[in-house]
């Protein structure tokens, strides 16, 4: 498989099935940024390598399903709304995240306090992952009718509350600062 086409040269670039579509096209933003948002999550699994924990192998299993789930999600958001979608996301997808949020927030001190983000590379990471989350989110909402399966948006919504979730987990796990917001500032 050739890397380079050439073919985007003129600022279009191919949906799933090929249909040709302008760069900067609402659909391509959408699943662009889920990409951005599984990348991230990469970086930030990258700093683990040399970290050592009892939930680590755990951790990392569950991050890597979700950013296999989370490249699917992009292929559905890449498909155009009059064909057929290989993979679909379902709701067992969603409540898996909501499963584990729970059992993470289990092991978490409660919140008094809104947080920076902050602590360990990892956790800082998680969170920047989120915000790319959140902006996927916001751009599946803006296609409106034509998003593929209407449990994008609402996949997008919960991983980007496990995101935060595992920053914290990671940040406990790791002794990493959690800061809280100065509200006299």
């Amino acid at each position: 498989m050739r890397i380079y086409t050439r073919s985007g040269d003129k600022g279009t670039t191919s949906l799933i099935y090929g249909k040709r579509v302008p760069k900067n096209d609402l659909r391509v933003e959408a699943y662009g940024t889920c990409d951005e948002a599984n990348s991230m999550i990469g970086l930030a699994l990258s700093f683990l390598d040399n970290e050592k924990w009892e939930g680590k192998d755990a951790f990392l299993k569950t991050m890597h399903r979700i950013q296999t789930i989370l490249f699917h999600v992009g292929a559905e958001l890449a498909t155009p709304s009059d064909k057929e979608v290989t993979w679909k996301l379902k709701h067992s997808h969603i409540q898996e995240l909501e499963d584990q949020i729970d059992e993470w927030d289990k092991q978490l001190q409660p919140l008094k306090n809104f947080i920076l983000p902050s602590g360990h590379s990892t956790s800082s990471a998680l969170h920047t992952a989120r915000t790319v989350t959140r902006r996927a989110e916001r751009t599946a909402v803006g296609l409106g009718d034509e998003v593929v399966n209407p449990l994008v948006v609402s996949y997008l919504n919960r991983l980007s509350d496990l995101l935060f979730v595992a920053a914290r987990y990671v940040n406990q796990s790791l002794d990493g600062e959690e800061i809280p917001l100065q509200a006299d500032v």
